[in-house]
């Protein structure tokens, strides 16, 4: 069994920073893209940051020059700077992985989400 598990949400004042943190534990063979993505209240859930296991990454353009993905290959975790925050920032925030962890291929999973709260 897969597990992402995040943690490092919060509440800030705006222009404030976090940093948030992503492991993915259990039987796991190899990871592909690890994502996050982010939902406010009332709005459709959507990609925040995006990373390859090439090292490639990827911004939505809200976020791009605030916020920086990076991730950690041997720990099997994903990371989310988080910048010069807005109170539209608010939302809560999903890691989301493509993750080999059988000899099926790839599944896609979710962590349970992180709220990040940005308020003055």
């Amino acid at each position: 069994q897969v597990q992402l598990v995040e943690s490092g949400g919060g509440s800030v004042q705006p222009g404030g920073s976090l940093r948030l943190s992503c492991a993915a534990s259990g039987r796991i063979f190899s990871i592909r893209a690890m994502n996050w993505y982010r939902q406010a209240p009332g709005k459709q859930r959507e990609l925040v940051a995006g990373s390859t296991s090439a090292g490639n990454t990827n911004y939505a353009d809200s976020v791009k020059g605030r916020f920086t993905i990076s991730r950690d290959n041997a720990k099997n975790t994903v990371y989310l700077q988080m910048n010069s925050l807005k109170p539209e920032d608010t939302a809560v925030y999903y890691c989301n992985a493509d993750i080999r962890s059988s000899s099926y291929g790839y599944g896609n999973y979710w962590g349970q989400g992180t709220q990040v709260t940005v308020s003055s």
